[in-house]
C-alpha cells in the first residue's frame, strides 16, 4: 500500500478531465513542487463529488479518481494554494464524513 509522507488537498478546483501530466504540471508551476516528492495531491472538481489523487510510489505516479454517488466531499477552505491535512483526516475525507468536525472542540460554556 502507498503510504505518503503528507496528504495535499489543493483548495482550487479543477477539470476532472485533467489527466496525469496536465496535474503534474499544475503541481510544478503553481506550487514550485514535483509530483514525485512523497506528497499525495488531492484535487476537487467544483461540485466537490469527485476527486483525483496524485501520488508517488517509488517508480511513477498514479492518477486515481474517486465519485460520491450522493452527497460531496467536505473540502478545505483557505486562501492559500493547498492544505495539508493527516492520513486520519484523508480516510474520513473519502468517506464523505466532515472529517473537519471530528477533532472540534466542544465549547467552553457546554457542560454534561
Amino acid at each position: 500500500m502507498i503510504s505518503p509522507n503528507q496528504i495535499c488537498c489543493v483548495i482550487e478546483p479543477v477539470d476532472m478531465r485533467r489527466g496525469l501530466d496536465s496535474l503534474s504540471q499544475w503541481i510544478q508551476t503553481s506550487l514550485g513542487t514535483t509530483p514525485c516528492d512523497g506528497t499525495a495531491y488531492a484535487f476537487s472538481n467544483r461540485p466537490k463529488t469527485r476527486l483525483k489523487l496524485l501520488i508517488w510510489d517509488g517508480t511513477g505516479v498514479w492518477c486515481c479518481q474517486r465519485r460520491l454517488h450522493r452527497g460531496s466531499f467536505v473540502w478545505p477552505s483557505s486562501e492559500d494554494r493547498c492544505w495539508m491535512i493527516t492520513q486520519a483526516q484523508w480516510d474520513w475525507l473519502i468517506k464523505g464524513v466532515d472529517w473537519q468536525r471530528l477533532t472540534a472542540q466542544a465549547p467552553a460554556h457546554w457542560q454534561v
